[in-house]
Protein backbone atom coordinates (compact mmCIF):
# COMPACT_ATOMS: atom_id res chain seq x y z
CA UNK A 1 0.00 0.00 0.00
CA UNK A 2 1.57 3.35 -0.75
CA UNK A 3 2.52 5.75 1.84
CA UNK A 4 -0.40 8.64 2.21
CA UNK A 5 2.56 10.77 4.06
CA UNK A 6 3.58 13.76 2.73
CA UNK A 7 6.59 14.14 0.65
CA UNK A 8 7.88 17.50 1.88
CA UNK A 9 10.54 19.29 3.94
CA UNK A 10 8.66 19.11 7.02
CA UNK A 11 9.70 15.09 6.89
CA UNK A 12 13.60 15.50 6.97
CA UNK A 13 13.48 14.79 10.63
CA UNK A 14 12.41 11.07 10.50
CA UNK A 15 14.82 9.81 7.56
CA UNK A 16 17.72 7.50 8.67
CA UNK A 17 19.75 8.76 6.26
CA UNK A 18 21.14 11.12 3.85
CA UNK A 19 22.77 10.28 0.74
CA UNK A 20 24.48 13.11 -0.84
CA UNK A 21 25.64 13.82 -4.22
CA UNK A 22 28.70 15.14 -4.51
CA UNK A 23 29.72 17.89 -6.94
CA UNK A 24 26.86 20.76 -7.14
CA UNK A 25 25.52 19.24 -3.53
CA UNK A 26 28.60 19.57 -1.12
CA UNK A 27 31.06 21.47 -3.19
CA UNK A 28 31.22 23.78 -6.03
CA UNK A 29 33.31 21.50 -8.00
CA UNK A 30 30.46 21.48 -10.11
CA UNK A 31 32.43 24.12 -12.11
CA UNK A 32 35.50 22.37 -11.96
CA UNK A 33 34.08 19.58 -13.94
CA UNK A 34 32.07 22.23 -16.45
CA UNK A 35 35.08 23.99 -17.10
CA UNK A 36 37.05 20.97 -17.58
CA UNK A 37 34.53 19.58 -19.98
CA UNK A 38 34.10 23.15 -21.66
CA UNK A 39 38.10 22.60 -22.46
CA UNK A 40 37.68 19.24 -23.67
CA UNK A 41 34.85 19.00 -25.89
CA UNK A 42 35.81 22.30 -26.79
CA UNK A 43 38.85 21.81 -28.44
CA UNK A 44 37.44 18.37 -29.65
CA UNK A 45 35.12 19.95 -31.65
CA UNK A 46 36.97 22.46 -33.01
CA UNK A 47 39.62 20.19 -34.40
CA UNK A 48 36.67 18.05 -36.08
CA UNK A 49 34.67 21.03 -37.77
CA UNK A 50 31.14 20.05 -35.03
CA UNK A 51 28.98 22.52 -33.63
CA UNK A 52 30.75 24.14 -30.26
CA UNK A 53 29.99 22.68 -26.78
CA UNK A 54 27.41 25.04 -24.61
CA UNK A 55 26.67 24.93 -20.57
CA UNK A 56 23.08 23.81 -21.90
CA UNK A 57 24.86 20.58 -23.42
CA UNK A 58 26.74 20.04 -19.65
CA UNK A 59 23.01 20.01 -18.60
CA UNK A 60 21.72 17.63 -20.71
CA UNK A 61 24.00 15.57 -21.86
CA UNK A 62 27.00 15.33 -18.94
CA UNK A 63 25.57 16.71 -15.30
CA UNK A 64 25.37 13.90 -13.00
CA UNK A 65 26.58 10.91 -15.29
CA UNK A 66 29.39 8.67 -14.76
CA UNK A 67 32.42 10.35 -17.05
CA UNK A 68 32.45 7.58 -19.70
CA UNK A 69 28.45 7.82 -20.16
CA UNK A 70 28.65 11.83 -20.25
CA UNK A 71 31.10 11.60 -22.88
CA UNK A 72 29.23 8.91 -24.80
CA UNK A 73 25.78 11.14 -24.91
CA UNK A 74 27.71 14.37 -25.87
CA UNK A 75 29.43 12.78 -28.87
CA UNK A 76 25.75 11.14 -29.86
CA UNK A 77 24.37 14.30 -29.53
CA UNK A 78 26.66 15.85 -32.46
CA UNK A 79 25.67 12.18 -34.14
CA UNK A 80 29.32 11.08 -33.53
CA UNK A 81 30.63 7.86 -32.47
CA UNK A 82 33.71 6.49 -31.29
CA UNK A 83 35.23 3.53 -30.37
CA UNK A 84 34.86 2.65 -27.01
CA UNK A 85 38.41 1.71 -26.08
CA UNK A 86 39.78 0.69 -22.39
CA UNK A 87 39.84 2.16 -19.24
CA UNK A 88 43.58 2.68 -19.72
CA UNK A 89 43.66 4.49 -23.00
CA UNK A 90 46.21 7.11 -23.18
CA UNK A 91 44.94 10.44 -23.01
CA UNK A 92 44.94 11.16 -26.64
CA UNK A 93 43.03 8.42 -27.59
CA UNK A 94 40.31 8.85 -29.93
CA UNK A 95 38.10 6.63 -28.01
CA UNK A 96 35.07 7.16 -25.42
CA UNK A 97 37.65 6.22 -22.76
CA UNK A 98 40.39 8.37 -23.99
CA UNK A 99 38.61 11.28 -23.95
CA UNK A 100 37.22 10.26 -20.61
CA UNK A 101 40.75 9.90 -19.35
CA UNK A 102 42.04 13.73 -20.96
CA UNK A 103 39.05 15.35 -19.14
CA UNK A 104 39.83 13.55 -16.03
CA UNK A 105 43.28 14.83 -15.79
CA UNK A 106 42.19 18.10 -17.18
CA UNK A 107 39.62 18.55 -13.89
CA UNK A 108 42.58 17.12 -11.40
CA UNK A 109 45.02 19.84 -12.95
CA UNK A 110 42.31 22.18 -11.77
CA UNK A 111 41.66 20.59 -8.60
CA UNK A 112 45.67 20.53 -7.63
CA UNK A 113 45.90 24.07 -8.75
CA UNK A 114 42.50 26.35 -7.50
CA UNK A 115 41.28 23.49 -4.41
CA UNK A 116 37.78 23.75 -3.95
CA UNK A 117 36.17 25.28 -0.27
CA UNK A 118 32.50 23.13 0.55
CA UNK A 119 29.22 25.09 0.40
CA UNK A 120 28.93 26.96 3.98
CA UNK A 121 24.95 26.00 3.82
CA UNK A 122 25.72 22.13 2.99
CA UNK A 123 27.97 21.95 5.93
CA UNK A 124 26.25 23.46 8.05
CA UNK A 125 23.06 20.87 6.88
CA UNK A 126 25.49 17.97 6.92
CA UNK A 127 27.03 18.10 10.53
CA UNK A 128 23.59 19.02 12.12
CA UNK A 129 22.55 15.81 10.57
CA UNK A 130 25.45 14.23 12.26
CA UNK A 131 24.77 15.56 15.51
CA UNK A 132 21.62 14.34 15.86
CA UNK A 133 22.71 10.79 14.51
CA UNK A 134 21.53 10.39 10.98
CA UNK A 135 23.59 8.42 8.89
CA UNK A 136 25.40 9.87 5.96
CA UNK A 137 27.05 8.87 2.92
CA UNK A 138 28.04 9.87 -0.11
CA UNK A 139 27.02 9.00 -3.47
CA UNK A 140 28.84 10.28 -6.58
CA UNK A 141 29.44 9.68 -9.90
CA UNK A 142 33.03 11.03 -9.86
CA UNK A 143 35.87 8.86 -9.96
CA UNK A 144 37.61 11.97 -8.25
CA UNK A 145 35.11 11.62 -4.82
CA UNK A 146 37.73 10.70 -2.27
CA UNK A 147 40.34 13.65 -3.64
CA UNK A 148 37.62 16.38 -3.45
CA UNK A 149 36.14 15.57 -0.44
CA UNK A 150 39.98 15.55 0.84
CA UNK A 151 40.46 18.92 -0.69
CA UNK A 152 37.26 20.29 0.80
CA UNK A 153 37.98 19.39 3.97
CA UNK A 154 34.61 16.91 4.51
CA UNK A 155 36.55 13.23 4.61
CA UNK A 156 36.05 12.59 8.08
CA UNK A 157 32.45 13.23 8.12
CA UNK A 158 32.33 9.94 5.41
CA UNK A 159 32.30 6.25 6.37
CA UNK A 160 30.82 5.15 3.14
CA UNK A 161 31.73 6.65 0.11
CA UNK A 162 29.62 4.96 -3.22
CA UNK A 163 32.00 6.54 -6.02
CA UNK A 164 32.60 5.90 -9.76
CA UNK A 165 35.34 3.54 -8.78
CA UNK A 166 33.43 1.89 -6.43
CA UNK A 167 30.78 1.44 -9.46
CA UNK A 168 33.21 0.25 -11.93
CA UNK A 169 34.71 -2.45 -9.92
CA UNK A 170 31.85 -3.49 -8.71
CA UNK A 171 29.91 -3.48 -11.90
CA UNK A 172 27.10 -1.04 -10.59
CA UNK A 173 24.90 0.61 -13.02
CA UNK A 174 25.53 4.59 -12.63
CA UNK A 175 22.89 7.25 -12.42
CA UNK A 176 20.07 7.86 -13.78
CA UNK A 177 19.41 4.19 -12.78
CA UNK A 178 19.15 3.67 -8.95
CA UNK A 179 21.80 1.51 -8.33
CA UNK A 180 24.63 3.00 -6.76
CA UNK A 181 22.18 5.27 -4.11
CA UNK A 182 20.59 2.00 -3.37
CA UNK A 183 24.30 0.63 -2.70
CA UNK A 184 24.70 3.24 -0.46
CA UNK A 185 21.56 2.62 1.46
CA UNK A 186 22.78 -0.85 1.75
CA UNK A 187 26.07 -0.51 3.16
CA UNK A 188 24.68 2.13 5.49
CA UNK A 189 22.61 -1.13 6.93
CA UNK A 190 18.96 0.72 5.58
CA UNK A 191 16.20 0.67 3.35
CA UNK A 192 15.59 2.85 0.70
CA UNK A 193 12.09 4.41 2.19
CA UNK A 194 14.70 5.47 5.53
CA UNK A 195 16.82 7.58 3.20
CA UNK A 196 16.87 10.73 1.85
CA UNK A 197 18.43 11.49 -1.43
CA UNK A 198 20.21 14.79 -1.96
CA UNK A 199 20.60 15.88 -5.50
CA UNK A 200 21.79 18.60 -7.92
CA UNK A 201 20.84 16.98 -11.41
CA UNK A 202 18.53 16.01 -13.25
CA UNK A 203 19.93 12.41 -13.24
CA UNK A 204 20.65 11.84 -9.88
CA UNK A 205 17.02 13.17 -9.14
CA UNK A 206 15.81 10.44 -11.39
CA UNK A 207 17.70 7.65 -9.78
CA UNK A 208 16.15 8.54 -6.52
CA UNK A 209 12.42 8.75 -7.95
CA UNK A 210 13.70 5.15 -9.43
CA UNK A 211 14.88 3.66 -6.35
CA UNK A 212 11.45 4.93 -4.60
CA UNK A 213 13.65 6.40 -1.52
CA UNK A 214 11.61 8.37 1.38
CA UNK A 215 12.55 11.55 0.02
CA UNK A 216 14.44 13.23 -2.96
CA UNK A 217 15.99 16.90 -2.16
CA UNK A 218 17.02 18.49 -4.97
CA UNK A 219 19.08 21.56 -4.93
CA UNK A 220 19.59 23.79 -7.53
CA UNK A 221 22.69 25.25 -8.61
CA UNK A 222 21.52 26.27 -12.31
CA UNK A 223 19.61 22.94 -13.64
CA UNK A 224 16.74 25.17 -13.02
CA UNK A 225 13.71 24.14 -9.97
CA UNK A 226 11.26 22.90 -12.62
CA UNK A 227 13.62 20.74 -14.54
CA UNK A 228 14.54 19.03 -11.10
CA UNK A 229 10.79 18.87 -9.89
CA UNK A 230 9.97 17.01 -13.49
CA UNK A 231 12.83 14.86 -12.80
CA UNK A 232 11.10 13.51 -9.30
CA UNK A 233 12.26 15.70 -6.69
CA UNK A 234 9.64 16.69 -4.10
CA UNK A 235 11.19 19.54 -2.57
CA UNK A 236 13.74 21.79 -4.23
CA UNK A 237 15.90 24.54 -2.55
CA UNK A 238 18.68 26.85 -3.60
CA UNK A 239 20.96 25.73 -0.74
CA UNK A 240 20.86 23.12 2.45
CA UNK A 241 21.07 26.11 5.01
CA UNK A 242 17.08 26.41 3.97
CA UNK A 243 16.39 23.15 5.05
CA UNK A 244 18.67 22.61 8.22
CA UNK A 245 15.53 23.63 10.86
CA UNK A 246 13.67 20.61 9.21
CA UNK A 247 16.12 18.72 10.78
CA UNK A 248 14.64 19.40 14.06
CA UNK A 249 17.18 19.51 17.30
CA UNK A 250 16.43 15.90 18.91
CA UNK A 251 15.54 12.44 17.42
CA UNK A 252 14.59 11.24 20.58
CA UNK A 253 10.79 11.54 20.02
CA UNK A 254 11.47 10.20 16.36
CA UNK A 255 10.07 6.56 15.65
CA UNK A 256 10.41 4.04 12.46
CA UNK A 257 7.23 4.10 10.73
CA UNK A 258 6.35 0.26 11.61
CA UNK A 259 5.32 -0.66 8.06
CA UNK A 260 9.25 -0.60 7.41
CA UNK A 261 10.25 -2.10 10.97
CA UNK A 262 10.77 -5.75 9.74
CA UNK A 263 12.26 -4.50 6.25
CA UNK A 264 14.78 -2.34 7.72
CA UNK A 265 15.93 -5.24 10.06
CA UNK A 266 15.84 -7.54 7.58
CA UNK A 267 18.22 -4.90 5.24
CA UNK A 268 20.74 -4.01 8.37
CA UNK A 269 21.28 -8.00 8.92
CA UNK A 270 21.76 -9.34 5.80
CA UNK A 271 24.68 -5.93 5.02
CA UNK A 272 26.43 -5.91 8.24
CA UNK A 273 29.33 -7.61 6.83
CA UNK A 274 29.12 -4.72 4.16
CA UNK A 275 28.01 -1.91 6.40
CA UNK A 276 31.52 -2.68 8.79
CA UNK A 277 33.43 -2.99 5.37
CA UNK A 278 32.92 0.55 4.98
CA UNK A 279 36.37 2.22 5.88
CA UNK A 280 38.33 -0.62 3.37
CA UNK A 281 35.95 -0.26 0.48
CA UNK A 282 36.37 3.67 0.77
CA UNK A 283 40.01 3.32 1.42
CA UNK A 284 40.06 1.52 -1.83
CA UNK A 285 38.89 3.70 -3.57
CA UNK A 286 40.97 6.83 -2.27
CA UNK A 287 44.30 4.79 -3.07
CA UNK A 288 42.99 4.45 -6.72
CA UNK A 289 41.54 8.22 -6.50
CA UNK A 290 45.31 9.20 -5.26
CA UNK A 291 46.85 8.36 -8.48
CA UNK A 292 47.41 10.89 -11.76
Amino acid sequence: MASTLPRDASRLGEFGALLFDLDGVLTPTAEVHMRAWSRLFNDWFDAHGLAPYTDADYFEHVDGRPRYDGVRAMLAARGVELPEGTDDDSADAETVRGLGNRKNAVFAAELDENGVEPYPGSVEFLDRAIALGVKVAVVSSSRNAVPVLVAAGLRDRFDVIVDGAVAAAENIAGKPAPDTYLEGARRLGLTAADCVVVEDATSGVEAGRAGSFGLVLGVDRGTGRDALLRSGADVVVDDLQEVVAALGSARASSSPDPARTAEADTATTSSADTTNTGTPDTTSTETAEAQP
